[in-house]
């Protein structure tokens, strides 16, 4: 799970994760699309999000396409947020919300 948390704290590659949960299985070259990250860069964050799981690959032919594992993602869920009442968190984040509309950032 350590690895899952280091992977997770930094903003590019929670960029990649929703990119492929919008659309899984990209390979490396769709992912660089509208990156403004080079190729190189794309790939070592790709091999941090591998080494904790978080990413899985399949070659097919001469591409290796990446596709999302919700695995780990769960593993936090249910050690660290899920052992808290959910109808606090709703609330919590529905007020959230509606601050943030309220101030113009949403």
């Amino acid at each position: 799970m350590d690895k899952a948390f280091k992977a997770l704290a930094d903003a590019s590659r929670r960029q990649i994760l929703d990119r492929l949960y919008k659309k899984n299985g990209l390979t490396l070259n769709e992912l660089c699309e509208d990156h403004k990250m080079s190729r190189q860069a794309v790939s070592k964050h790709l091999l941090i999000l591998e080494k904790a799981s978080l990413v899985v690959t399949r070659k097919e032919g001469r591409n290796k396409r990446h596709y999302l594992n919700p695995v780990p993602i769960h593993e936090i869920y249910m050690r660290w947020i899920g052992k808290f009442e959910q109808g606090r968190l709703d609330a919590l984040y529905n007020l959230k919300q509606a601050l943030t509309k309220e101030n113009g950032h949403g």
